[in-house]
């Protein structure tokens, strides 16, 4: 360890064998929202529901095993669905105790009345969406209906990562005030590296704290950092707002249209998506920004998102990355590589995103993670998971990147795929291989990830599924270990 990271003065370390395991460095999520990760293991999973009928059932079902006690579950996608979530379906179920669904995209909240009413929302029809469920989602703690985030949640949630091999992660928690993460740090919860995020409601508290992208969050150690400035500029492929440069599928229109289309997917021909904000309301918060030395990460799903997104980082030579680029013209990759920005991407998201882009945007769907464009473009590829919408699992990103299928099927636009190689090379910050000089931050595998002499992406990615941390090193000190 001391040849490797020299700065590290561990003189009285006792020495680890690792019997010829294979030694990589410490893997990287580059995009978390680590609270929620940390809720989700208490909520009810609805990842697996197909429909309004197999959702409500799974709630019923968890309220006569707790009592009727208040229902949180996370997880339904209800994009491809025949019939789409409504108020009056879960007022069925229960019309006394507060229901919320909170879709796997993170970019709607199902409600059932009490829930609204709890919540100080009006009456509606429909999901609370975008704009208006990320304001309404901090509120959840507020009338109780948060879950456990202590410090002492944090800290398991680090060490089952840690057991992945993870090392640390860029935390774009929603709401996180800027003296969130002493108070976990100062009670054990400082295992992990992690890079933190501010979104604009919080731009001003995080500046007026003296803060940069590298700085140590305050109260914190070096290993709590802040990181950069998180802007939502569109919606999602789920909820119909990522906006386009083409629109939508068009087609007769509602359930049973003539095309066979159904429900809230058939958004129709006139729907593009939107931006989330006026090209001079980018262009204040990303110059604020840059002036305060902070990086920018701009989600942007959409073709004509990502190039407003490009737009907006050149005319202010912003660094920082493009989060999720999950639809791209291949003309906007050479810039992005040019402007020196990352696209920082989660291929698990294309394994529940697969269906609804044919149904959606079956005209593009080869120009959906473009992987191996980016890739040839040279932009800098950094994955991640954007848990808790997919799970917080670098093994499980990487067999994402190089099969693209999750179940039977061919991969999807195989073409697009990336060798072991070259997901493994985007998963550990940009620390390529073992070499003397590097940060202190090593991971030991019982196996190599890599399937000796086989061209099969399958079974390539069922074997990196398969791959778990022997010995997880941070910073030159044991985080996990089964030697």
């Amino acid at each position: 360890m001391a040849q490797i990271a020299p700065r590290i003065d561990a003189p009285s370390a006792a020495p680890i064998d690792l019997d010829g395991r294979w030694l990589i460095p410490g893997l990287w999520d580059q995009h978390v929202h680590l609270g929620q990760w940390v809720l989700r293991t208490a909520r009810l999973d609805l990842g697996a529901v197909r429909s309004v009928a197999e959702a409500c059932a799974a709630v019923r079902e968890r309220l006569a095993s707790t009592a009727s006690a208040p229902v949180v579950a996370w997880g339904h996608r209800p994009a491809t669905w025949s019939e789409q979530p409504t108020v009056a379906a879960l007022d069925a179920v229960s019309d006394v105790v507060p229901i919320v669904l909170i879709a796997g995209d993170g970019h709607h909240g199902w409600l059932n009345t009490p829930a609204l009413t709890l919540l100080g929302l009006p009456p509606r029809e429909g999901v609370v969406s975008e704009g208006e469920w990320f304001d309404t989602y901090p509120r959840l703690a507020e009338v109780g209906l948060g879950g456990d985030d202590s410090p002492a949640a944090y800290r398991l949630a680090m060490e089952q990562l840690a057991r992945l091999g993870i090392v640390g992660v860029v935390d774009l928690e929603f709401g996180s005030p800027v003296d969130a993460w002493a108070e976990r740090a100062a009670a054990g919860a400082d295992l992990l590296r992690v890079r933190t995020g501010a979104y604009p409601d919080f731009l001003d508290d995080y500046l007026a704290a003296g803060l940069r992208t590298g700085t140590p969050m305050p109260g914190c150690g070096p290993r709590q950092t802040f990181s950069v400035l998180k802007i939502i500029s569109d919606g999602s492929l789920n909820t119909g707002t990522a906006w386009c440069c083409d629109p939508y599928r068009s087609g007769a229109g509602g359930p049973g249209g003539a095309d066979g289309s159904h429900g809230a997917a058939n958004y129709g021909a006139s729907n593009y998506g939107a931006s989330n904000y006026t090209v001079a309301e980018l262009d204040d918060l990303v110059s604020r920004a840059v002036r305060n030395g902070v990086e920018v990460s701009t989600h942007a799903i959409g073709d004509a998102a990502v190039a407003q997104a490009l737009d907006v980082h050149e005319r202010w030579s912003a660094a920082g990355s493009i989060e999720h680029a999950q639809l791209v013209r291949r003309a906007d990759l050479p810039r992005m590589a040019r402007l020196g920005l990352r696209a920082s991407v989660q291929p698990a998201h294309l394994l529940d995103d697969r269906d609804p882009t044919e149904q959606n945007w079956p005209d593009r769907a080869g120009r959906c993670f473009a992987l191996r464009w980016m890739l040839d473009a040279g932009v800098l590829l950094a994955l991640g998971s954007d848990a808790p919408v997919a799970d917080l699992d670098p093994w499980l990103a990487m067999a994402a990147a190089v099969h693209r299928s999750a179940d039977e099927r061919a991969p999807w636009h195989g073409e697009q795929a990336l060798t072991v190689s070259e997901a493994l090379a985007a998963s550990v910050d940009g620390q390529g291989t073992v070499h003397v000089g590097m940060r202190g931050d090593l991971v030991a595998l019982d196996d190599s990830p890599f399937v000796a002499g086989s061209a099969d992406s399958a079974e390539q990615a069922r074997h990196l599924r398969s791959m778990r941390s022997a010995l997880t090193v941070i910073d030159g000190q044991v985080a996990h270990t089964s030697v």
